[in-house]
């Protein structure tokens, strides 16, 4: 079975939103074609409490895209985004979420940020996501999403990591690059370690099993 992991297409990550991504809502129309060529199609969901420790609003005299150390782990700072019920944190309303089967909620802990879909940054605790794809008997995933070199990137090596076959529909995503050659590099990170690249014109002509 095949899953298409839509990685964050929310409001807060589109232009207009709190931590917009570059033409990050171009890929809505992919992810749009692309649901009804899966068997399993499942989203992630950015879903912080107010006072996330990933904000820098919530240390004093930090500003966002700093760097900290935060129990243990390096951690960018980021501007308030994506919290729980607000406008933000909702799924685009651009997608067809009535073809998403299941909606996965991370970055719920208010003390370690979730870039991945499987994991915290710490790998300290799973969200739903691996059970649930293997309650689906899921053995390949496809990511696309937001961004490419943060919670795409995270979410596609840790998919390895599981013992998942996966795949990175390279044109459905777009990245922040904050440092420039940031997505560059999580491109080459995604493709030495294992990942498979695509496209979606390659995928157009699949269908589901």
């Amino acid at each position: 079975m095949r899953a298409l992991i839509l990685v964050d297409l929310q409001n807060d990550f589109c232009p207009g939103g709190a931590l917009e991504v570059a033409d990050g809502d171009a890929v809505i129309p992919i992810a749009n074609m692309l649901m009804d060529k899966f068997d399993v199609v499942v989203a992630t969901q950015d879903w912080h409490p107010a006072n996330h420790s990933s904000f820098a609003a919530n240390h004093p005299w930090r500003k966002p895209y700093q760097v900290i150390e935060w129990n243990g782990l390096k951690q960018t700072l980021w501007p308030i985004h994506c919290v729980q019920n607000s406008m933000g944190a909702l799924i685009h309303k651009g997608l067809e979420s009535r073809k998403i089967h299941q909606v996965i909620p991370k970055g719920t802990d208010v003390s370690i940020d979730s870039y991945s879909g499987f994991f915290d940054n710490g790998h300290l605790k799973m969200t739903d996501l691996h059970d649930y794809l293997q309650s689906q008997k899921v053995t390949k995933v496809y990511v696309m999403g937001l961004a490419t070199d943060y919670c795409v990137k995270h979410t596609a090596l840790d998919a390895l990591e599981l013992g998942y076959e996966v795949a990175l529909i390279e044109d459905a995503c777009r990245g922040v690059d904050l440092n420039a050659g940031d997505v560059d590099k999580a491109l080459q990170e995604m493709r030495l370690s294992g990942v498979k690249m695509t496209n979606s014109k390659r995928l157009k002509s699949i269908t589901a099993c």
